[in-house]
């Protein structure tokens, strides 16, 4: 035997330089990311800089709401029952709480039409505040949809890098006439690593958006439904008739009262 022979090899000295080769390199995350292709390496920075900014909409989310939910609580209060007068006031600022009952202090100091019922009068009421609280809540919207987009698409991109990373894998295999675990390891490792960055920033990602959408949804909940009793309690005191009202229809008015 030929010991020059390439097919004469010892195997165990084979596997000993595999595993020489596989000590030798640097499986660490920074590792991996260093040793990666150029687009890899594209994937992995853009699938870090969605999470960390997915984090950041998390945490402004969290104080935003909590914000908001204070300001739902006041709205509660002055839809309690003895708290008309509170209802009827004119609040400084522009906080949620504040723009709600104004709208609808609003609708209350422009009175009943004579034409109107007591129904349509509250329905009116109700609405203005309504409207506010939609709009005011529409404002806590954006950045939820970055939430679900990294969400739906992070994987996928991930699983992009990773196919990338193996084609080129096999193609230094191919370069090399090496299939040995040596050859083939590094490469594979760099391409899965990129999914594992994929599913960690749209798993968190997925379960904040849901979180906050149901959150959300909640809020609104309770928003409208202390505007509906809000309405409610001051439609059952009309300052009077609208403004230019003539004597014929006050009175209409006074006898529907």
């Amino acid at each position: 035997m030929n010991p020059t022979d390439p097919a004469a090899v010892d195997p165990t000295t084979a596997v000993d330089a595999a595993a020489a080769a596989m000590h030798g390199a640097d499986l660490s995350m920074l590792g991996l990311f260093l040793q990666a292709d150029w687009v890899v390496k594209g994937v992995m920075i853009a699938l870090v800089l969605a999470s960390v900014i997915c984090w950041a909409i998390v945490i402004e989310k969290a104080v935003l709401f909590s914000r908001i939910s204070r300001q739902i609580r006041h709205l509660v209060a002055a839809a309690a029952p003895g708290a008309g007068a509170a209802a009827a006031a004119t609040p400084q600022g522009e906080e949620l709480a504040a723009q709600v009952l104004r709208a609808g202090a609003r609708e209350w100091r422009e009175g009943r039409d004579p034409h109107e019922s007591r129904g349509e009068y509250r329905h009116r009421i109700e609405h203005a505040m309504r409207s506010t609280i939609g709009a005011q809540l529409r404002r806590a919207e954006p950045g939820l949809p970055f939430l679900a987009t990294t969400g739906a698409v992070g994987p996928f991109i991930g699983l992009f890098g990773t196919v990338w990373g193996i084609m080129n894998s096999f193609a230094g295999i191919a370069r090399s006439n090496d299939t040995s675990l040596a050859v083939v390891a590094p490469g594979i490792a760099e391409a899965l690593f990129a999914t594992a960055i994929g599913l960690v920033a749209a798993i968190p990602a997925v379960i904040a958006y849901n979180r906050l959408m149901v959150r959300l949804g909640r809020l609104r909940q309770e928003a409208n439904g202390a505007a509906s009793e809000l309405a409610s309690n001051l439609s059952r005191r009309p300052p009077g008739v609208a403004q230019g009202a003539t004597p014929v229809q006050a009175r209409a008015h006074a006898a529907a009262e």
